[in-house]
């Protein structure tokens, strides 16, 4: 069983803390088995925002964890507790995965986890980040960030976006997407994604998008276009590309690849339909073109992606 080890002192914010412990609690689909053992570890009893809390184990518990996670520190400007980085050392050194959620960024920093990589925080913060330490590639936009055994999380709603990011590398879409639910959750928002946008999500049922991106989600199997998009929403593909960037925070192009690459990864791992059968039904039409872009968007080829997150759910026929 994976051991998720949540980093605890005075001076955190309870919302990061309290959501991990939230979203890797249990699994609400019965799919992936085992699940996370997780572990909130402490020096002893500690103020959590307004909230005092009793931590599972001692912050020594990090070093045997296999991922580490350091929830939101209040004050950037306060020194970080010894303990606490010598634990994150060593946890790091044990070859711990290392995540950061909102601030905890900043612990991650003064610990050297995050020299030479890229990461991010609030983005209230980033400038902070970035001056202070200098040898961490600060992306001030995106949601979060993916080395590989290191990641780090922008502010609040992106904790949630990276936590079920990582349910999704571990145990695939068909968890992740379930974990989701549970949380009543968009189900994935890509990394690259801004923070925010200047413009206001909409919500109006008559607003041109309410009900031409369920359009498209019932047709990726066929050939979509931009053209097609804006067409059915009844306007140009300049003023879609504008009204795509003000609510989801990309372009329809993007957009519409994003959803194609979610729609195989989950009949890769429900289905033993064939690799061309997948494609045509994503919309990717050969399984050349769907080996392309699912490997470059989700580092590995469809068939090593199956063979690792293939769901214990019964199989829909070849």
């Amino acid at each position: 069983m994976a051991t998720i080890a949540l980093a605890a002192t005075d001076g955190m914010l309870h919302f990061e803390l309290a959501m991990a412990c939230e979203v890797f609690v249990r699994d609400p689909s019965g799919l992936a088995d085992p699940w996370y053992d997780l572990v909130v570890c402490g020096p002893g009893p500690v103020q959590i925002g307004r909230f005092r809390m009793e931590p599972d184990a001692g912050l020594d518990r990090l070093a045997r964890a296999d991922t580490v996670i350091v929830p939101s520190v209040e004050d950037i400007d306060a020194e970080v507790p010894a303990d606490l980085l010598d634990a994150v050392r060593a946890a790091h050194q044990a070859g711990a995965r290392m995540v950061s959620l909102c601030t905890g960024a900043f612990v991650l920093a003064a610990a050297g986890v995050l020299d030479g990589l890229h990461a991010t925080t609030h983005w209230a913060h980033t400038e902070a980040l970035a001056a202070r330490y200098p040898r961490v590639k600060v992306d001030p936009d995106v949601l979060y960030v993916d080395n590989g055994n290191v990641l780090a999380s922008a502010g609040k709603a992106a904790a949630i976006d990276l936590c079920l990011h990582l349910i999704r590398r571990d145990h695939g879409s068909t968890v992740a997407n379930a974990v989701a639910r549970r949380l009543v959750v968009p189900p994935h928002r890509a990394g690259g994604q801004a923070q925010f946008v200047t413009t206001p999500v909409p919500s109006r049922e008559d607003h041109p998008l309410a009900h031409l991106l369920p359009w498209a989600m019932e047709r990726l199997d066929r050939p979509l276009t931009v053209e097609d998009l804006a067409r059915q929403a009844n306007m140009s593909s300049r003023n879609l590309a504008r009204h795509f960037k003000s609510v989801t925070g990309t372009s329809p192009l993007h957009w519409l690849s994003t959803q194609r690459i979610r729609r195989a990864q989950e009949l890769l791992e429900n289905t033993d339909n064939s690799i061309d059968a997948i494609a045509q039904a994503a919309g990717m039409g050969t399984a050349t073109t769907l080996r392309r872009h699912f490997h470059r968007t989700v580092g590995v080829p469809p068939d090593a992606y199956r063979r690792t997150f293939r769901s214990a759910g019964p199989s829909s026929g070849s």
